[in-house]
């Protein structure tokens, strides 16, 4: 129970700071802190394919896929600005996270314990048929009854991606002629001026 108070916490604040967030990098990284929340909570309910498949496909896959079209929407923009060296400013938010992860994989692990010396929670122990988080159970549900979803949702997301980048294109996708990119207004209507002189 207290790894689940500490994890629901966590999750809200992680979620809360994904959507406030002034900056789209640091909305990325408040959804990547719910993402390794979400696994840890798999984790707890003795569900490990799933904790894994959370971090492999949605912290790496998709959290990548939000990075590329981040960098895409603010490409020809301006140039990045390099800025002051942030490193050690996340040595003691990393040492936390670090220190509540080893908390709540000691209170998995000491759970586990218990549950395989008692009656198998959830309906059974991890790996087996009809047990919750079983590599079967899950694939059932994702190819059967949620099929139309998960089809739905990868072709949202590579429209998407196609949107970005036809958008962030350097030239008309349909006549193919170069964008000229946006600059000030001032120095567009000096170029004009000596243009037409």
């Amino acid at each position: 129970m207290i790894a689940f108070a500490i994890l629901a916490v966590l999750m809200i604040g992680s979620a809360v700071f994904t959507v406030s967030a002034k900056r789209p990098v640091y909305s990325v990284i408040g959804l990547l802190a719910n993402f390794v929340c979400l696994a840890a909570m798999y984790l707890t309910l003795q569900a490990e394919f799933l904790a894994v498949i959370q971090i492999v496909v949605y912290s790496g896959a998709i959290l990548i896929l939000f990075v590329f079209v981040i960098a895409l929407l603010s490409s020809g923009v301006r140039p990045f600005d390099v800025g002051p060296n942030r490193a050690p400013y996340v040595i003691v938010p990393a040492g936390i996270f670090a220190v509540l992860a080893f908390v709540a994989i000691a209170l998995t692990t000491l759970r586990s314990q218990v549950a395989t010396t008692a009656t198998p929670a959830l309906g059974g122990t991890t790996g087996d048929a009809n047990a919750f988080g079983s590599t079967a159970n899950f694939g059932l549900a994702l190819f059967t009854t949620n099929l139309l979803p998960f089809e739905i949702t990868a072709f949202i997301l590579m429209v998407a991606v196609i949107g970005v980048v036809l958008i962030a294109g350097g030239e008309d996708p349909v006549t193919g002629v170069k964008r000229r990119r946006k600059r000030s207004g001032k120095r567009e209507s000096i170029v004009k001026e000596r243009v037409a002189s």
